[in-house]
């Protein structure tokens, strides 16, 4: 099998990174340790590893493992796609499960199954490419629209009927009803319409123009 997926460690334990290193390195690409957290964000800013392997406590003495939340929450502010897997030791399963709810992906229980933990990195590996996969979709989605919106130009008025418009607008954009606008050819229905949608909680999703005359019977 082709080796692949690039794998960071961060741990302070020099014997612990050795035995990944020893277990991981023939079955993935690329793997790197880092002893020190406080390197994380500098070793981030150059390299993008497809699974980040965390321990949850640094300080000598220290269980709690505030450390290793407060480095999750960390690397999600510059990466909301990393794919982070919480190291942590027999019996921590409770702070295990508060770190996945902070935004974890899962948690590797010391000591662990080598076979098991493979099998793991590799399912994370296919996560992390099917989301940035996402985030590129999801991007040229959103200059898509943008380059569509820009088409149209924004309701413009200030009489007393254009404020009473703008007033509806605001009301009804914040919820989910269904709203029918009528008016004669070229009053600006489709921009009052794009207006609501604007303002309205589907804001990030594609508007969706369909002319019912082009459409035969």
């Amino acid at each position: 099998m082709k080796k692949d997926g690039h794998i960071l460690i961060v741990d302070d334990n020099e014997d612990l990174l050795l035995s990944m290193v020893q277990l991981l390195k023939p079955e993935f690409e690329r793997i790197d340790t880092l002893r020190n957290p406080n390197t994380i964000p500098s070793f981030l800013s150059n390299n993008k590893p497809d699974i980040i392997l965390l321990d949850m406590n640094f300080s000598a003495g220290q269980q709690t493992g505030n450390e290793g939340l407060f480095w999750l929450k960390e690397i999600l502010k510059t990466d909301r796609y990393a794919i982070i897997y919480l190291i942590t030791a027999y019996g921590d399963t409770e702070l295990a499960v508060k770190a996945i709810k902070e935004g974890g992906t899962d948690f590797i229980v010391k000591p662990w199954d080598p076979a098991k933990l493979i099998v793991s990195l590799r399912a994370g590996i296919k996560l992390h490419r099917s989301q940035k996969q996402l985030e590129k979709l999801e991007s040229t989605k959103n200059i898509l629209q943008h380059d569509i919106d820009s088409q149209y130009d924004p309701l413009l008025g200030s009489s007393h009927a254009m404020n009473r418009v703008y007033e509806i607008i605001s009301k009804v954009a914040s919820t989910d009803a269904n709203v029918l606008i009528t008016g004669e050819n070229g009053t600006g229905k489709e921009l009052v319409a794009r207006e609501i949608h604007r303002q309205s909680s589907r804001a990030d999703k594609i508007f969706i123009h369909v002319d019912l005359g082009s459409i035969t019977s």
